[in-house]
């Protein structure tokens, strides 16, 4: 995208972007912890709303290069409904720890279900966002003794090996842009500029997949080999493949971005997936931005709640 800024603008916008840290943009109304998942791996988790409750807790499960901020929203919103989250940072990503092996959707699904153990939570409602809404999918057809119900946030149908049948040209047309070393204040200035209708919650989720340095640079917490790495597995991941063995509840939240085209083919790998799932619905977002959690955290939780009221999940 093209990023033009004045001398003045750029200085002052790096100036006020240079002191992004946990101090700036510090973490309210969650407690922040980090929990042992696997032999040499802590991963960051922020939980909020009631520690005791009947009702289920929300995991809350992020997606490529992403981070547990972008929840933020959604679990503020749940919490004031009385409904308890977990935000987690899944390894390489954000604030935990970052093994060079484990990306596979397998160790992924095993590093959440130590996670629930260790927080003592027998069953949750997994909500994962693109990346993550695959993972979820994994995780209800490889552990349903622990996922209560699913949610792919606009994800969980992605099937990039139909897109490209050869993984050298995935890779080539899909690798992230090299963004370290790019001023802080010119980072800031394009998200802000391309996403005006979100709430502060999650601009300032998307800037926490950013660390940020003392010259005033950036990079992704997600390094560019491990992008790689899991992006290979989403290249062989095949969900369709799961959906008539998956008995847990799933509820699809897709967004329309406007591409007729694109939408077009999201509609149809969820319809597909609505007449192999054994109880599956979908909620569609109006028009939305991928990570339509970050653009409207209320509206995702009140569908979120809805459905436990209405009793899906259960």
């Amino acid at each position: 995208m093209p990023l033009t800024l004045s001398l003045v603008t750029l200085r002052r916008q790096t100036e006020r972007v240079m002191s992004l840290t946990p101090e700036r943009f510090p973490v309210t109304n969650a407690t922040e912890s980090k929990i042992g998942v696997a032999p040499d791996v802590n991963v960051r988790v922020l939980r909020r709303g009631p520690t005791t409750t009947p009702n289920p807790t929300f995991l809350l499960i992020h997606g490529l290069a992403s981070n547990a901020r972008m929840w933020d929203g959604v679990g503020d919103a749940l919490a004031s409904q009385g409904f308890a989250s977990v935000a987690v940072d899944l390894r390489g990503h954000g604030h935990s720890d970052k093994p060079d092996t484990g990306y596979d959707f397998d160790t992924i699904c095993h590093d959440l279900c130590a996670l629930l153990d260790e927080l003592h939570i027998e069953r949750a409602i997994f909500v994962g966002q693109s990346w993550g809404g695959n993972i979820v999918v994994h995780a209800a057809h490889q552990h349903p003794d622990r996922v209560l119900a699913c949610v792919p946030v606009d994800g969980g149908v992605i099937e990039i090996g139909q897109l490209f049948s050869k993984w050298e040209d995935c890779a080539e047309r899909m690798k992230p842009p090299r963004l370290a070393g790019m001023r802080g204040g010119r980072l800031e200035s394009a998200i802000r500029s391309t996403n005006t209708d979100w709430p502060e919650s999650g601009i300032i989720g998307s800037l926490s997949n950013f660390a940020f340095h003392d010259d005033g640079t950036i990079s992704p917490w997600l390094t560019f080999e491990r992008h790689m790495m899991i992006l290979k597995e989403l290249w062989l991941h095949q969900p369709s493949q799961m959906f008539p063995n998956i008995s847990r509840p799933v509820l699809f939240m897709p967004a329309d971005s406007g591409d007729v085209n694109w939408t077009s083919n999201k509609e149809q790998a969820i319809n597909f997936a609505l007449e192999h799932l054994p109880n599956g619905r979908v909620h569609w977002f109006r028009p939305a931005h991928h990570d339509l959690h970050a653009q409207f955290p209320d509206r995702c939780a009140e569908v979120l709640v809805t459905h436990i009221q209405n009793g899906f999940f259960s």
